[in-house]
């Protein structure tokens, strides 16, 4: 029976040994890839891929990449979480496929007042927000905004840093959404940020405008597969009631 959600994260643990003799399914993978893409991202942007390693050769690939970690040595199948900030304009033009196809084609002054919001924010607002050129651009309206917020709250992460920032924080709220889908079904991960991101890259085809976000190992673990009893800060450290 499939965990609950509270379950699934109480269950959850960094997995650093599976089992060499327990194969996971393929599709269930699957799934819980389709539940990681469900994650918030900011702007609806989606800028992420998924890459689903089951094939053996580029698994022993992954290994050296993964700098020889027993969560990679033993994994069964690895999902490779990746930014794509770089399709950006792609991913606009979906957004607004999306839109106007939802709000029906009809002439511009028959739109809502919501509905032209939301179209002019993929038109404008975005394109201004992530088009870039070697960083310049970015840094003249991160002044821009500076300016502007002397006057009123504004938005200020507009540099090609920030929205890096931006990219692989909507990526980690899906790596998330994956391990916790994978814990339900009794399944173990192990995110890794240890690893040679080129080598990934080389192993993976991809292009050098992306960037790694996680490696995650996947498999079922092993008796010894969890190092230690779980640790965390005291809630109360943590916790701040305004």
């Amino acid at each position: 029976m499939e965990k609950t959600v509270t379950q699934a994260i109480q269950y959850r643990r960094s997995v650093r040994i599976f089992k060499s003799d327990v194969e996971l399914d393929v599709n269930t993978v699957r799934q819980c890839i389709e539940n990681a893409i469900l994650a918030p991202t900011s702007s609806n942007m989606q800028l992420w891929e998924f890459y689903h390693i089951t094939n053996k050769d580029v698994l022993n690939n992954m290994v050296k990449a993964c700098l020889g970690q027993n969560a990679a040595k033993t994994a069964q199948q690895m999902v490779v979480v990746v930014t794509r900030k770089d399709l950006w304009r792609k991913r606009v033009r979906s957004n607004l496929t999306f839109l106007e196809s939802a709000y029906g084609k009809k002439p511009q002054k028959e739109y809502t007042s919501r509905e032209k919001f939301a179209l002019a924010y993929y038109r404008k607002l975005i394109p201004s927000v992530y088009f870039d050129f070697m960083g310049i651009f970015g840094w003249l309206k991160y002044l821009i905004f500076q300016i502007v917020g002397f006057f009123k709250p504004t938005y200020r992460q507009v540099r090609a840093s920030d929205m890096r920032i931006v990219a692989h924080k909507s990526a980690g709220l899906a790596a998330q959404n994956f391990m916790i889908s994978m814990a339900s079904k009794g399944y173990d991960t192990c995110p890794m940020e240890g690893s040679d991101t080129l080598l990934v890259k080389r192993a993976l085809g991809l292009p050098r405008s992306s960037e790694i976000n996680m490696v995650i190992g996947c498999g079922v673990r092993d008796d010894k597969g969890v190092y230690g009893p779980r640790f965390r800060i005291p809630f109360e450290e943590v916790y701040k009631l305004v």
